[in-house]
């Protein structure tokens, strides 16, 4: 995950790099994110999530585009 001052920073960063556009989210979006996925990962009961949990959280975060597919 890249940190970036606006939509343009971004373009310019792919341009340059000659990367792809991925998703782009806030960093309200960010921090939820963060917040949701690692809020149990310290606990001796830990488990990956599953695909259907992850697809939950997407759902959960508004992250609906193909760049949140991970069915793969």
């Amino acid at each position: 995950m890249l940190l970036f001052r606006s939509e343009e920073h971004v373009n310019r960063w792919c341009d340059k790099w000659k990367q792809p556009q991925g998703a782009i989210i806030s960093l309200e979006q960010q921090w939820r994110l963060a917040q949701s996925w690692y809020v149990d990962r310290l606990e001796i009961e830990w488990r990956r999530k599953t695909i259907e949990e992850i697809h939950l959280l997407w759902q959960e975060l508004g992250f609906t585009s193909p760049f949140w597919d991970v069915d793969g």
